[in-house]
């Protein structure tokens, strides 16, 4: 391998000092940063490449199936996926495992409409348009969750054509899990047989399998589809999650390619052959009881944010089993430098494993200033006039 030029490797010197410094005020987004995957760089030097159905022989042979369907094995038991009628597959991240469900759910019902909160993940506006699927969004209640009034309203009045859920299980502000249970009940309700759950459970797909109490929110619950984040929770370099769904569905989309000698069931045709090393060796090495102690962790870290900001007089909270804590928004310069997720008239950060309480008292200190500074500014403003 040629070496770089002195000016070139300086830029990568300056870039990896700019990215380990901003890791270090890195609150506001679900991305787990404490992964070690040194053990798997001899990888890097081969073109491999997981074309194709996971679970079929292809003629390219340079591919890491046989892991990816370990790693799916694992996600099956987590959402007590169907052992008989089960099928899924590594993707790129929660957007085309969200794209997946929805394209399935259409293939199935193509006069379906499909139905989503306010408060769903905005990628879900471009797989609308990219599908031309017929959608109409539903009104959230203000803890983020569906608000099922409407919902029920909403499909009573287009009860003449199938419904396609789009559940969030952890909304991407505010971490609510739309209850599935009210879902199912609203169609026995409206009497209707033919409908189908997609649930978007890119960060809580892998916290409620940890927690003593989770809310419904896998196939035992009634969904048909579900996508989940490997990036988030778990921890990558790369983005990329998993989809998992009934294999009847899938079968009506497989098309036989001679090209790779394999069925194409997936939404890209090259797919990555690395993430799902990097997914099995984070399953292999920390185990189900050491996901569950570091979800014990994440979520007392957030309580603790919550206390601390509470002490300060900033009303902070966050919903059940989840480790997003809301707050107002404060000023611009605090939202840059600590990278936070705002919305409207409040922001969030996020106790993923490599936020500490060293952390969040340096965060809650600066968020208590910057409010006191925002609140004297606001009442100034209002006495000029």
């Amino acid at each position: 391998m040629k070496q770089l030029p002195k000016e070139d490797s300086k830029k990568l010197d300056k870039l990896m000092n700019h990215l380990q410094e901003a890791a270090e005020t890195f609150l506001g987004y679900p991305c787990n940063r404490t992964f070690d995957y040194s053990a798997l760089y001899p990888f890097l030097g081969l073109p491999i490449n997981n074309v194709g159905d996971p679970f079929m022989p292809s003629v390219f042979g340079l591919n890491t199936h046989a892991l990816e369907r370990e790693v799916l094995d694992i996600f099956k038991s987590y959402t007590h996926a169907p052992s008989d009628s089960f099928w899924g597959y590594i993707t790129n991240g929660g957007t085309e495992g969200n794209m997946y469900g929805i394209f399935l759910a259409r293939e199935l019902h193509p006069d379906g409409m499909v139905y989503y909160s306010e408060d769903t993940h905005y990628s879900v506006n471009k797989i609308m348009r990219v599908l031309h699927a017929r959608n109409i969004m539903i009104k959230s209640q203000s803890n983020g969750e569906m608000d099922y009034d409407d919902l029920y309203e909403t499909v009573r009045i287009h009860r003449d054509v199938p419904p396609i859920i789009f559940a969030n299980i952890g909304t991407t502000m505010k971490g609510a899990v739309d209850n599935l249970d009210k879902i199912r009940g609203i169609m026995k309700r409206l009497a209707i047989p033919r409908y189908y759950i997609h649930a978007d459970a890119a960060l809580s797909g892998m916290i409620l399998p940890f927690v003593d109490h989770p809310q419904p929110c896998d196939f035992r619950a009634g969904i048909d589809s579900i996508s989940i984040s490997g990036h988030k929770m778990i921890g990558s370099p790369i983005p990329c999650g998993v989809v998992l769904a009934k294999k009847g569905n899938v079968e009506r989309i497989a098309r036989s390619v001679e090209y790779i000698g394999t069925f194409d069931t997936t939404l890209t045709g090259s797919r990555n052959a690395v993430t799902p090393l990097f997914l099995w060796y984070a399953f292999k090495s920390t185990g189900r009881e050491g996901f569950r102690n570091i979800i014990a962790e994440c979520i007392e870290n957030a309580d603790y944010a919550i206390d601390k900001m509470s002490h300060f007089g900033i009303d902070a909270w966050r919903n059940y089993n989840s480790i997003t804590v809301v707050f107002p928004r404060p000023g611009a310069a605090l939202v840059s430098k600590w990278q936070l997720a705002v919305q409207q008239k409040i922001a969030h950060i996020i106790t993923m494993p490599h936020v500490t309480r060293k952390q969040i008292d340096r965060f809650v200190a600066e968020l208590a200033a910057d409010l006191i500074d925002t609140d004297h500014a606001d009442h100034k403003k209002s006495n000029r006039q």
